[in-house]
């Protein structure tokens, strides 16, 4: 999952900002084993500028060793006004957008469409069946549109999500279809909220559509997901929310979660995500570097 940016003299940039800068992204990126890439839906822009077609940046990909985009993650801002999965007003200006966003990503071999299913907690709260049941029904909308582009909705709780709780998500699950709505495991984000990702992969195996695999040293035990204006910066409990996989002291199971997918069978993607790898001096190569060392020599074994 491409959160990736690029150290220069006129400071971070994007990957997007030019071809060279793209290349070796690209080339990094492969050179580690990994095949696809994640990014948001707001980069298909910056695509088409460089390449001036999806058709033609997915063969440059094709061409540096890395096959598709894989996903897109679905980056709405949240506004009750229009956009709130617990506000069903706003369901069919967030329905016309997202076929918006299918009709524009043809031609980069997208197969996943990644949204978080509600807004920030502190914008939801109180958290009722009610609002659950209204975002279910939202998705459900939109997970039967996808599908019409041959694209899977996929629901993915941040810990600050107002959908984040053991009880909220299988509620969620209950009350939304299996055929259009499918779960994204982040490892990580589960783990803050307080909720075991093995488990919640054992329980939803069936509908699971993916994986953004990443770390953390925090269960989040004060309400920091309560804070505003953004909870994985504002909290003064940790500088750092998200690590590496394999990182000392880690929380999350990586091997009980492979061996839990070998039971169950799972054959999809299994994607790494290295979200803010920079704060406390790190970078983003190294940060997919490390992941890398730990797929190849930790996690495949027990899938093999």
């Amino acid at each position: 999952m491409d959160h990736w940016r690029i150290d220069t003299p006129q400071g971070q940039l994007s990957q997007y900002t030019s071809v060279q800068r793209f290349d070796d992204f690209l080339k990094q990126v492969a050179a580690l084993g990994f095949e696809a890439i994640e990014t948001f839906d707001f980069h298909l822009g910056p695509l088409r500028e460089l390449f001036g077609s999806l058709e033609n940046a997915r063969a440059f990909m094709q061409s540096r060793g890395i096959d598709r985009v894989l996903s897109l993650f679905h980056a709405v801002m949240y506004d009750e006004r229009q956009s709130a999965p617990h506000v069903r007003s706003t369901h069919d200006h967030i329905v016309n957008y997202a076929e918006y966003i299918m009709r524009s990503s043809q031609g980069l071999g997208v197969e996943n469409f990644i949204v978080m299913p509600a807004g920030l907690y502190y914008d939801v709260e109180p958290v009722t069946d009610d609002k659950i049941r209204a975002c279910a029904e939202l998705w459900n909308r939109v997970g039967e549109m996808t599908q019409k582009y041959g694209v899977k909705t996929c629901c993915h709780h941040e810990f600050f999500c107002g959908i984040r709780t053991a009880e909220q998500l299988r509620k969620f699950y209950e009350w939304t279809d299996p055929r259009y709505v499918f779960f994204y495991c982040d490892t990580a984000q589960h783990v803050i909220a307080g909720v075991d990702p093995v488990d919640l992969y054992l329980k939803l195996a069936d509908r699971c559509g993916g994986f953004h695999m990443k770390d953390t040293l925090h269960v989040d035990l004060t309400g920091d997901y309560r804070r505003k204006p953004d909870a994985e910066v504002m909290a003064p409990t940790t500088p750092r929310w998200f690590h590496e996989m394999g990182v000392p002291g880690g929380l999350v199971d990586f091997p009980a979660l492979m061996a839990a997918m070998k039971d169950r069978g799972y054959e999809g993607w299994v994607g790494v995500e290295h979200d803010k790898a920079d704060v406390g001096g790190g970078n983003y190569p190294e940060s997919t570097a490390l992941s890398a060392w730990y797929i190849q020599h930790v996690l495949k074994k027990i899938y093999a």
